[in-house]
């Protein structure tokens, strides 16, 4: 099963990761990290197929896709 990691603190809540999952299992979160921004977090993990395209267009390398 595919699964991602989001570093919180490097997340600047560009949305890029959101718009670009293909099964929209990213959302921006509610939480606020610690210069300020909401993070992305994962919406449903379960709907993950390891596609790696958050990751891929993430411009601060938030994002660790694992297959």
């Amino acid at each position: 099963m595919a699964r991602i990691e989001i570093t919180t603190e490097a997340c600047k809540s560009c949305s890029y990761c959101v718009i670009s999952c293909p099964k929209k299992c990213l959302e921006i979160g509610e939480k606020v990290n610690s210069k300020g921004y909401l993070y992305a977090t994962s919406a449903r993990p379960e709907d993950f197929i390891g596609c790696a395209m958050c990751a891929q267009i993430c411009p601060e390398s938030a994002i660790e896709v694992w297959r």
